[in-house]
């Protein structure tokens, strides 16, 4: 089972409400990277699409799974390294984000 699924939204502050966890330590940085290519069909569905301007459906759906997978790939990272969280996840080409193990304050 994929790790994301344990790192709750909550989880994500982007170092929005940090200040009611304290930082233990930082585990290093998460990531997680996937590089695809269309296949023939999709190269073909996606010239079609550039003939009428917009948005190119094919390559948009392709990047968002990878996105997906990516983020995916960088929660196991930061959970394999033992972290609880990821400050500042980033999802673009590549996933990247601080991985910490955090305690709430007393």
């Amino acid at each position: 089972m994929s790790q994301a699924e344990q790192f709750p939204a909550a989880n994500h502050p982007q170092t929005k409400g940090v200040d009611r966890r304290t930082l233990v330590r930082n585990v290093g940085v998460a990531r997680g990277i996937v590089v695809r290519s269309r296949s023939l069909v999709g190269n073909f569905a996606a010239g079609l699409q550039t003939l009428f301007g917009g948005d190119i459906s094919v390559c948009t759906n392709l990047c968002e799974q990878t996105r997906t997978e990516s983020y995916r790939m960088m929660c196991d990272h930061a959970a394999l390294n033992g972290a609880n969280e990821i400050l500042s996840g980033v999802t673009e080409v590549i996933c990247y984000g601080a991985a910490v193990v955090a305690e709430p304050n007393r």
